[in-house]
């Protein structure tokens, strides 16, 4: 999309301050500049302004220069007032993209829910609880009011993304899989995209918190997982890097007899095999919610046994290709085909909501750390190979066609679900069950498109 391909040429907009001493020599040279007044006699003073009536407020603050930081920010938000309703902060911090769910603001969050709690009728924000709230999140506020995050304005960004969204919204055209019996009761209505920087700015629109399975939008996780844990050389001992020009579920090998690559099911399927082989199945599949979960900062992952079931069930195809890996001996020594496909089928139940799948996506797009929690979860080696595969592999039969009219890594599954990385920026995840006949969600790519 346009609007988002600009964004990877913003880099110069990341100048991130790195620490509370920076933040507080930042603002101390700000005040320095607004309280210099040359001497001046009565026939040239001006009359008294709005600025004048700030800058005598902060002439008499005489506190710690911590305390001098957070006041001058707290004059910053609310326009120089005294005081302000808390809804009035809570409104302006969401323009900014940062959520009250952010686990960084946690303690702000609670403060300002002790104070609701507390108080008669309506709760005004003054110095006093503003220094209460935000002591421990100083840096990351300035960052955000500063508009030194990578998406300066972003209200104005996220009113585009609405504008793109509703647009899409109008497609009518593709099919919900029912090959899978649990993915064919989703209404083709659905329709839900987030984002989420890797400043940990996040938005939202439609249908978000409806929990969905990743389906192939698994693929791309646990293959970094498995280079993470076992790195590039031994795991593409057994799986290759090309694109296989086939559809997703051929029994196709390469001419190395082995998969073309870990995008399609062939590759995924012994890739499952290579996380954790010494792991009973419930560590193995333990150690990747975990992971995940951790790529999603903590928000809703979950799993379907229902869809789990229906996979096992329906899955003849996979055995097949699972059989056909098992006599051309694709599998690492002492793996065992049956439980790697069980593995697999437990992995694509895995649920997410597009706004903690947008988040998975950002930390992707991050190097490998959770923007909302700082965390690393993923090595950069595993990150740089999985994004490569995303741009080549991860649309199915389109992906070439994604490359070139996109140029984004990006990866789709039968769920409806399309997660699209841009790298250094930001993550998206889209959902929306309705299919076009490759197997791609047709909202979309419409609105990867737009």
């Amino acid at each position: 999309m346009h609007c988002l391909r600009v964004l990877r040429q913003t880099n110069s907009v990341k100048l991130i301050v790195r620490n509370i001493d920076a933040a507080k020599k930042s603002f101390k040279l700000q005040t320095a500049c607004c309280l210099y007044t040359k001497s001046i006699n009565a026939s040239q003073r001006r009359p008294s302004t709005h600025l004048d009536h700030f800058h005598r407020k902060m002439n008499v603050l005489s506190k710690s220069p911590s305390s001098g930081v957070e006041d001058m920010l707290f004059y910053t938000i609310t326009d120089g007032k005294e005081q302000v309703p808390i809804s009035y902060f809570t409104s302006a911090l969401k323009k900014t993209g940062l959520h009250p769910s952010d686990p960084r603001l946690k303690d702000c969050m609670e403060n300002l829910r002790r104070a609701v709690k507390e108080s008669v009728g309506e709760v005004m924000m003054d110095r006093n609880l503003f220094h209460r709230c935000v002591g421990g999140n100083i840096v990351l506020l300035i960052q955000a009011f500063r508009k030194k995050f990578i998406i300066p304005e972003f209200d104005v960004f996220a009113q585009k993304i609405n504008e793109i969204y509703n647009t899409v919204q109008k497609q009518a055209d593709g099919k919900v899989a029912d090959y899978i019996p649990q993915l064919a009761k989703f209404s083709p209505e659905l329709w839900g995209m987030s984002l989420c920087t890797v400043d940990g700015q996040r938005h939202s629109v439609g249908d978000t918190r409806q929990p969905f399975c990743l389906q192939s939008c698994v693929k791309p996780l646990q293959y970094a997982i498995a280079v993470h844990e076992a790195g590039t050389e031994m795991v593409h001992r057994y799986v290759g890097m090309e694109p296989s020009g086939l559809k997703f579920n051929m029994l196709s090998l390469d001419d190395e007899d082995k998969p073309h690559n870990p995008m399609v099911n062939a590759g995924a399927i012994v890739i499952s095999s290579l996380i954790k082989p010494r792991s009973n199945k419930a560590e193995k599949f333990d150690y990747v919610m975990e992971f995940v979960k951790k790529m999603a900062g903590q928000e809703y992952v979950g799993f379907s046994n229902a869809t789990f079931q229906s996979e096992k069930e329906t899955g003849d195809r996979n055995f097949a290709i699972g059989y056909y890996m098992k006599e051309k001996k694709c599998f690492p020594p002492g793996a065992d085909m049956i439980d790697a496909l069980d593995f697999y089928f437990q992995l694509c139940s895995i649920e997410v909501t597009c706004e903690s799948g947008s988040i998975m996506a950002a930390t992707l797009a991050n190097g490998g750390i959770c923007p909302i929690t700082g965390e690393r979860v993923l090595s950069a080696e595993a990150v740089r190979n999985t994004l490569s595969l995303m741009h080549s592999c991860g649309m199915y039969d389109f992906s070439g066609q994604m490359a070139f009219h996109v140029g984004l890594p990006a990866k789709s599954g039968v769920s409806g679900a399309v997660l699209l990385v841009i790298p250094n920026v930001m993550g998206v995840m889209c959902w929306s069950p309705p299919l076009d006949r490759v197997g791609n969600s047709v909202r979309g790519i419409h609105f990867c498109q737009a």
